[in-house]
């Protein structure tokens, strides 16, 4: 649904010139949610912009539903624009204007009849939860009914694509939480594609089918949820489940372990003990729902080294499991943070 080729985006001024988006390739499925997170700076709220051509890229190209944006007269463009819904970080509301004014100005602008707007945005303000406050100003609502509003009005002219702008970042964890959930929900209603921008790994967590790390306006990584979390070397997977340093661990194995859906609830650590006659040390575990599914992963230690734990670990695998050698693990981590030690970048998920 959304195809980014080879987009740059550099900003000049007489002084120097800023490579904001530099070679990006962004490519996100029909009905799919994907989040773009990265620290501030690293060209995420700059993509967004040139997916709707907001801000219009230095070189490379758009594609939606399979339509060059870049190509198009600013008329065409206006028109395919229709298409394209955006929330924003900062709800960008007319405070003269109540919910549903608000809600009903690109009716207005696209020049929709009064009572066909006053239709439309009755179901748009119930479709959000907010139809009992159709007559309130913004200043009289919280922030997540303002956001609300802003998910409403970007939903008026029934776009296929909703971009979101850190559209959660000012707002409380619970009602994080709600917005997401909405989000979800309209997503699979209204069968929308939704491109997402935050700084906020429980966001990618909560609700992103598809992530992609950006830095210095590079994609670094990119896959569905699951892919990531079945590479050894995704920095994305490490970041949703810090399990720490194994430090040193003489004699010993250690194993990360990768489970989903139903396998989290299997007693596998307590039958391999029994079964093998060896001593499990659990060093970190976390369980998350991610994208609406349980996912989770363990860092154990075995006695004895890699060659005498090859059965044991083979039975792991047979009953489904996703198991890696933190030896290696840490080898890839460690070429990895060097990396961008020496490109003076750091790592999102220090920040977060």
């Amino acid at each position: 649904m959304i195809r980014t080729t080879a987009l740059s985006k550099v900003y000049r001024s007489r002084e120097r010139q800023v490579t904001a988006l530099d070679d990006v390739d962004l490519h996100v499925r029909e009905g799919e949610i994907f989040g773009v997170l990265g620290r501030s700076g690293a060209g995420k709220s700059t993509l967004i912009r040139c997916v709707n051509l907001l801000e219009r890229p230095t070189s490379g190209t758009v594609e939606v539903g399979g339509r060059d944006l870049t190509a198009m007269s600013a008329g065409r463009l206006r028109a395919e624009r229709r298409g394209i819904g955006m929330i924003f970080q900062h709800f960008n509301l007319l405070s003269s204007r109540d919910v549903a004014g608000n809600v009903a100005v690109p009716l207005e602008i696209a020049g929709v009849s009064r009572q066909a707007r006053a239709r439309r945005v009755a179901e748009l303000l119930d479709l959000v939860g907010l139809s009992e406050h159709a007559k309130a100003y913004p200043a009289q609502l919280s922030g997540g009914q303002k956001q609300r509003v802003g998910i409403a009005r970007a939903l008026a002219a029934e776009p296929r694509v909703l971009l979101s702008d850190e559209a959660t970042s000012a707002l409380d964890p619970e009602t994080t939480r709600s917005i997401l959930a909405l989000l979800r929900d309209l997503r699979d209603r209204l069968g929308l594609t939704i491109l997402l921008i935050t700084h906020e790994m429980d966001v990618v967590k909560g609700i992103c089918d598809s992530a992609a790390l950006m830095e210095g306006g590079r994609i670094v990584e990119s896959g569905t949820v699951s892919e990531l979390l079945s590479r050894p070397r995704s920095r994305l997977a490490r970041e949703m489940f810090p399990l720490g340093t194994p430090g040193v661990l003489e004699g010993r194995t250690v194993i990360d372990i990768t489970f989903r859906g139903e396998e989290t609830a299997r007693p596998f650590i307590s039958t391999l003990a029994r079964t093998y006659n060896v001593d499990v040390n659990v060093l970190g575990a976390a369980v998350e729902s991610v994208g609406g599914k349980q996912i989770g992963r363990m860092r154990i230690s075995l006695d004895g080294a890699f060659e005498n734990n090859v059965v044991p670990i083979g039975y792991l695998r047979e009953q489904g499991l996703q198991v890696d050698l933190v030896e290696e693990a840490a080898a890839a981590a460690a070429e990895s943070d060097t990396d961008a030690a020496e490109a003076g970048v750091a790592l999102v998920g220090k920040e977060i």
